[in-house]
């Protein structure tokens, strides 16, 4: 298959993704039924950005054009993906690349977000059979050529032992932050609102980490933060704000919250489901030369930087990691 009929089938399952059929609506249900993290609201808005913001021809076209991908690949390698299972679709973007680029790929898939990555994959097999032989999937990954592996740090050990000897690329856990200077409006704290609870703050690009002037004025921010009140009706995100509430009481820390969020001082970028950490900065220019070269940090959110509300919302071309997944591939 030329690089062309790739994308025009990839630019056919973007439309696919945004149609309400009743057989895809019926799988993101019970990816929700089988994941209590993947609400359908959640499942919707990953869909959405993956259809508009990957499976467009123009933007594809262009992708591998900057790669110079050729139009028909003579020697393609089985590159095996373990995928991980955050947040809806989050190993999509390697099946794209990998898919793109004209290898074939193996795909090891969560077991907390199989469903919809297998249903999208074998839509694409109805429209080709011969994708069979580009895309196939397994329990065990052996034999392959090359390996794209995300996970946490301890699985990360476990890649780096049974990978090693491949070319590789292994991701470990990361989180993202942001740098405000209270003077903020109204529409970038809503839009910050975003970047913090989208997927109940699940992503290795929500924020997790406020790093704030001295004298930060956080009520404004804890009032628009009122927007997801309603995910503290959900039982695993209330289970998860309950109880680190109660620690942060037990060890008598000081904290504020709004009923659905907690915010507490902290010099750890990660935080838990349903908090927030926040440090204070003095020198706004040594803060963000610390913070670019944090190998924790996935991305960094504020003037200046990742645009506020746009954390979750990647292009073709902001690599998880930070590691160039097309060059990775082109260079096997």
């Amino acid at each position: 298959m030329i690089l062309q009929e790739r994308i025009q089938l990839l630019a056919r399952l973007g439309e696919y993704m945004l149609n309400k059929e009743e057989e895809w609506l019926s799988v993101q249900d019970r990816a929700y039924r089988e994941n209590a993290w993947f609400i359908p609201e959640f499942i919707e808005k990953a869909v959405t950005q993956i259809a508009t913001r990957f499976l467009q021809p123009e933007l594809l076209f262009d992708w591998a054009q900057q790669y110079e991908i050729p139009n028909d690949l003579t020697n393609s390698k089985n590159v095996g993906i373990v995928m991980a299972g955050n947040i809806p679709l989050v190993g999509f973007h390697d099946f794209l690349s990998v898919f793109v680029s004209g290898h074939s790929m193996t795909i090891k898939t969560s077991s907390k977000d199989e469903f919809l990555i297998k249903h999208l994959i074998k839509k694409l097999y109805e429209w080709d059979n011969t994708i069979q032989n580009q895309v196939s999937f397994a329990e065990q990954l052996k034999g392959c050529d090359a390996y794209i592996a995300t996970g946490s740090n301890n699985s990360g050990r476990y890649f780096d032992y049974y990978f090693g000897k491949y070319p590789n690329i292994i991701r470990r856990n990361r989180t993202s932050v942001a740098i405000l200077d209270g003077t903020e409006t109204e529409q970038e704290l809503e839009l910050l609102a975003d970047d913090i609870q989208l997927y109940f703050g699940l992503g290795c690009r929500n924020i997790t980490q406020l790093n704030v002037p001295e004298g930060y004025d956080f009520i404004p921010l804890l009032d628009i933060l009122k927007k997801y009140a309603y995910l503290i009706d959900y039982h695993k995100y209330k289970h998860n704000y309950d109880y680190h509430l109660a620690l942060l009481i037990m060890g008598n820390k000081y904290y504020m919250n709004n009923d659905s969020i907690i915010l507490t001082e902290n010099s750890s970028p990660f935080s838990p489901v349903s908090q927030v950490h926040y440090r204070f900065y003095t020198d706004k220019t040594q803060l963000e030369e610390e913070l670019s070269g944090h190998q924790d940090i996935q991305c960094i959110v504020g003037k200046g930087q990742v645009p506020f509300g746009q954390a979750q919302f990647p292009g073709l071309m902001d690599y998880a990691d930070g590691v160039d997944t097309m060059a990775f591939l082109k260079s096997l």
